[in-house]
């Protein structure tokens, strides 16, 4: 069993603006840095086996004041991105539901298998994630890993280590820079 310790990246723009980022790369905002810094102050005398993030640089900016406290190095993993939401990226959640009505109805009522054109089902991006969090268990057994990703592909792992419906998986999203920890198992296949 490994004990991973998750971290959605620090604040963005977007983030205070409810706009969608999903797999565009924003920065962190000057709050985002600040909150990248103050976690890493408070993990100062938290012993970590290895810190790995997404690729994207609101999560590598995050995992980077860490990674520099603690001295350890960043290993990246494209599986760790924010979900892909096609279209709908880069507009808020009102201009999704007032320019796509029907495709927004669709995806609330069953985002583990719908997705609009270009973008994500909440089940594609748990299979990439369990993937990830079984092979980064699979690398560390027994060890502590800080895992810096984002707010729908962290709430997605939540979501299965406490066994609860991937279709609630929105209500897990953690909040900026705050960890939350879970054990995981990895499985000996990828579903």
């Amino acid at each position: 069993m490994t004990e991973l310790w998750l971290v959605r990246h620090g604040q963005t723009d977007w983030n205070t603006e409810f706009r969608i980022q999903g797999s565009l790369d924003k920065p962190l905002n000057a709050t985002g840095i600040e909150q990248a810094h103050e976690l890493a102050q408070k993990l100062a005398d938290t012993h970590f086996d290895a810190i790995y993030s997404s690729p994207a640089r609101r999560a590598h900016q995050t995992a980077s004041a860490i990674a520099q406290l603690l001295g350890l190095p960043i290993r990246t993993d494209d599986r760790l991105k924010e979900i892909n939401l096609g279209l709908w990226e880069g507009l808020t959640w009102q201009q999704v539901q007032d320019r796509y009505p029907e495709m927004f109805a669709k995806r609330r009522s069953d985002p583990v298998h719908f997705a609009p054109e270009g973008a994500e089902t909440y089940g594609d991006l748990a299979r990439r994630m369990v993937q990830a969090a079984n092979d980064i268990a699979l690398a560390h057994p027994g060890e502590r890993v800080l895992v810096v990703s984002h707010g729908m592909s962290l709430a997605t792992l939540l979501s299965k280590a406490r066994g609860t419906d991937l279709a609630d998986a929105y209500h897990l999203v953690p909040q900026n820079a705050t960890p939350e920890v879970i054990e995981w198992e990895p499985e000996h296949r990828h579903n």
